[in-house]
């Protein structure tokens, strides 16, 4: 299964299963989860926990700099913290470096970023086109909010094309029906950026859903050396 396979955003179509009720989503997950009991997924988080921890230690030096960087640049504090959804459509607070004025950062994260922002620090450009800013998840990993490797995680409220994600893809929560990632498979295969079409989105939804449903750590560890190897190559963040 070549998992870097692209989707035709204008070919791709939903096809409808259950409908997910937004306000109580919950309840149409249990078609999809996986058995709890599973050892993968008792190595997955237990790889979390390791990868994590490690990445924490090694990365010490740079995640201080990187502090001390934002406070110089702008006022404000360093992290900046967002209501997401996660497993099981929990809302959770997500950590990533605050990369925008304080005066015009959209605590909702509706508001998608966008190329050439005016909210964007100077500091902020260079974190998000490296996607720095996004190592303090690795506390929301350790904490067990989060995984390594899962569904990218969504702003309650985020709009793809003027319309709520739960409108546009009646299966949207679906996706939560395991731990979001700090990179996915939707990342690897290059479905970044702001949603502003709904094929974009759509396309989004189905590699996450793909991820969900078809769940090894075997794709994991193909999904992390992808997302290296993009990241290698300069990334799309910005």
């Amino acid at each position: 299964m070549d998992l870097n396979k692209s989707i035709s955003e204008e070919s791709f179509r939903v096809t409808p299963v259950r409908q997910v009720n937004a306000r109580f989503p919950v309840t149409a997950l249990d078609s999809i989860v996986p058995p709890p009991a599973s050892m993968q997924f008792v190595l997955k988080r237990a790889f979390d926990i390791f990868a994590s921890i490690s990445a924490l230690i090694v990365l010490a030096p740079l995640l201080l700099v990187v502090a001390a960087l934002i406070k110089m640049d702008s006022p404000g504090p360093v992290l900046f913290k967002q209501t997401r959804w996660g497993k099981n459509c929990r809302a959770i607070k997500v950590y990533k470096f605050r990369s925008m004025r304080t005066d015009l950062c959209d605590v909702t994260g509706v508001a998608q970023t966008v190329k050439n922002d005016p909210r964007v620090t100077r500091v902020g450009a260079f974190l998000r086109r490296s996607n720095i800013d996004e190592l303090p998840q690795l506390l929301n990993v350790l904490k067990g909010d989060m995984s390594v490797v899962g569904p990218r995680c969504h702003a309650i409220g985020m709009r793809a094309g003027g319309m709520l994600y739960e409108e546009l893809v009646p299966q949207y929560h679906h996706r939560h029906a395991m731990r979001p990632g700090i990179t996915g498979l939707a990342q690897m295969r290059g479905l970044r950026g702001p949603t502003d079409r709904p094929a974009k989105a759509r396309a989004r939804i189905a590699s996450d859903l793909h991820y969900v449903e078809n769940f090894s750590l075997l794709m994991d560890i193909r999904i992390i050396f992808g997302t290296l190897i993009s990241e290698l190559n300069g990334g799309k963040g910005f």
